[in-house]
């Protein structure tokens, strides 16, 4: 039940309509929690905000009050904690519309992108979505957001064509390439240091079916794989989405990998299945005999890729003999090891395109285990660059960025938030 006034360690939330949590209270540590489980959040409030006013109002207490101020949809993308500040929930705050003449979706802030891709999917239309539909959609987007289908129509982010956002003064406005077009550029890509983003708009495309799925094969072909791989991705075309990865399977897998160290071929092509089995056939090929081959004609609704947790990450140009070799030998220690090509659309942004990443990157590498001598044996052939929506240090914020982007970041965080006032988590500083 809602309360009209709330008192916790002097913070008061006046005319606050959604729910309330207080340390000790009942909710109070299922809201608090992040899913990355080296982050343990203590707020001194954890508030569910149900429309932009209740979001100024716990905004405006924060500032008051000089304490943290933090917003989390699902957790998936919280990597610092908000002890004794304002944690605001905005799970309530989930519309999702889809103009399909436009092929415009608009959605809130507590939106997940299993809610987008359902409200797409009747009109035969997508987002640029991530591995997982229980990701919340504008945290994704705001990094950046590198989807199964970002090689045909790039980042999520530079599919936005307009948001609506609350300042750190209290102000809401819109930004879009007519409004506010430093606070647009910024946020496509920049994170949320910038402002709580209250509703997002952006482009659906027309993808329906797709070839998607799994492909599992012997540990003992990994090297020879991934030789193959770094051959093969410099002639596989946009529509098709692919990462190798070296995986430990857990005991309730299928059978014939169950328990099993194996290479796993993850695929999303964006067209007919006769030409993805072609493409793949060179890969299928160098791993040897599969041991299981689900990849198989899908929609795009019913394709969910699963994504891999990430505890260190690296970008590539290319993967020499060597960083095989490493990766090889790091997966005997990792539960997981993935390398996924990007290239595509991703590398051809448009010229008002906002900062995200790299974009000349062509690989990454993730992995879910800290192994020991991993970042030093790697170093000296990764790009030095890293993925905001991967990037768990806040601390290496700027390394998610090239130079000239990072210093028009600071510009504009200097512009809409001249006092720092959001500082909880990934910000430009």
């Amino acid at each position: 039940m809602s309360q009209p006034y709330i008192v916790q360690d002097e913070i008061a939330l006046p005319g606050f309509a959604g729910a309330v949590h207080l340390p000790g209270g009942a909710g109070y540590d299922e809201l608090r929690r992040s899913l990355n489980p080296r982050v343990d959040s203590r707020p001194a409030v954890v508030a569910e905000a149900h429309s932009v006013r209740d979001l100024r109002t716990a905004l405006l207490a924060a500032r008051q009050h000089g304490v943290p101020f933090a917003v989390q949809a699902t957790g998936h993308g919280t990597h610092a904690a908000c002890d004794g500040g304002v944690l605001v929930r905005t799970s309530p705050m989930a519309s999702v519309l889809v103009d399909p003449d436009r092929r415009i979706a608009r959605v809130g802030p507590g939106a997940l992108w299993g809610e987008v891709i359902a409200a797409a999917a009747p009109f035969g239309l997508a987002p640029l979505s991530g591995s997982s539909p229980s990701v919340g959609v504008t945290g994704y987007t705001l990094g950046g957001g590198l989807g199964w289908l970002a090689r045909k129509y790039g980042f999520a982010s530079d599919s936005v064509v307009r948001a609506e956002v609350l300042l750190a003064d209290g102000r809401h406005v819109v930004a879009s390439a007519g409004s506010h077009p430093e606070l647009f550029w910024a946020l496509r890509g920049g994170g949320g240091g910038f402002g709580v983003v209250t509703s997002l708009e952006f482009r659906l495309y027309p993808v329906e079916k797709v070839y998607s799925g799994f492909a599992y094969f012997p540990i003992e072909a990994a090297g020879e794989t991934l030789s193959a791989y770094r051959s093969w991705i410099e002639h596989a075309p946009d529509e098709i989405s692919t990462a190798v990865v070296l995986k430990r399977m857990p005991g309730d897998a299928p059978e014939p990998v169950r328990g099993r160290h194996v290479v796993m071929v993850k695929v999303v092509h964006a067209g007919d299945a006769a030409e993805a089995r072609q493409l793949l056939a060179p890969l299928w090929k160098a791993a040897g005999p599969a041991l299981l081959d689900e990849t198989r004609p899908s929609t795009y609704a019913a394709t969910s890729m699963g994504g891999t947790p990430n505890r260190h990450m690296d970008m590539f140009e290319t993967v020499p003999d060597e960083v095989i070799g490493t990766l090889v030998r790091a997966a005997d220690h990792a539960q997981t090891v993935e390398i996924r090509h990007w290239g595509g659309a991703t590398s051809r942004p448009g010229p008002e395109a906002g900062p995200v990443s790299h974009r000349a990157t062509k690989l990454s590498v993730i992995v879910d285990t800290p192994v020991p001598g991993l970042p030093e044996a790697l170093r000296p052939y990764a790009n030095g660059g890293t993925f905001l929506n991967f990037l768990a240090d806040t601390s290496r914020t700027a390394a998610a960025y090239t130079a000239p982007d990072y210093r028009r970041l600071r510009d504009a965080k200097r512009a809409f938030d001249p006092d720092g006032f959001f500082r909880v988590g990934h910000v430009t500083r």
